[in-house]
């Protein structure tokens, strides 16, 4: 479990079959241990192996298929975020790293400092959403603006802008939506 609170950058510096390595600051990797949960621009993944360095993760063909992992190439940026402890502070929402689809960015806005950032996503993922609730877009813990059948709408602040990797986030990038946890339960309740 994770908070959406991006804490680190890493760079993949290696896709290879199913196995990704990505290389992170020392302090980051000196928090892992094999067999770890950590969450890759929002995906939960299991610590592999660890260098001195960087980390490496298997990635499931059912990952590869729910998620945008197969859009990173060597030298793209990661939002990378340990897993919840005991003592972690809660401070975004609930984030499983159970990746619920890939959407496109259709279009970033500029809004004085910050940045709306403008999503299609199936419907099926938009309807467990609503205006003003959560959702975790490549794990970052993001506040819904607006929702539509096949659109919603995010603002990103300056400081979320320049420590993720949205900063080099561009229309027609593909990203890893993670619904509200409660928008899937009232849903699989009433249907």
């Amino acid at each position: 479990m994770f908070t959406g609170i991006i804490t680190n950058l890493g760079e993949i510096t290696d896709i290879f079959m199913n196995k990704l390595t990505v290389k992170a600051s020392k302090d980051f990797i000196g928090k892992l241990s094999p067999g770890d949960s950590v969450s890759l621009n929002g995906i939960c993944l299991t610590i592999a192996d660890l260098a001195k360095n960087s980390f490496k993760v298997d990635i499931m063909p059912e990952t590869r298929r729910r998620t945008a992992l197969p859009d990173l190439q060597a030298g793209d940026l990661v939002n990378l975020e340990l897993s919840v402890t005991l003592q972690t502070y809660l401070s975004g929402h609930i984030v499983y790293g159970h990746v619920d689809g890939v959407g496109t960015i259709d279009w970033i806005r500029k809004e004085r400092q910050s940045r709306i950032f403008t999503i299609t996503a199936s419907p099926k993922l938009t309807s467990m959403m609503v205006g003003k609730g959560a959702v975790s877009l490549n794990g970052i813990s993001l506040t819904l603006i607006t929702v539509s059948d096949s659109q919603f709408t995010v603002g990103i602040i300056p400081y979320t802008l320049t420590h993720t990797m949205l900063k080099q986030a561009k229309v027609g990038d593909k990203v890893n939506i993670e619904t509200d946890i409660v928008g899937k339960y009232v849903k699989k309740f009433i249907i």
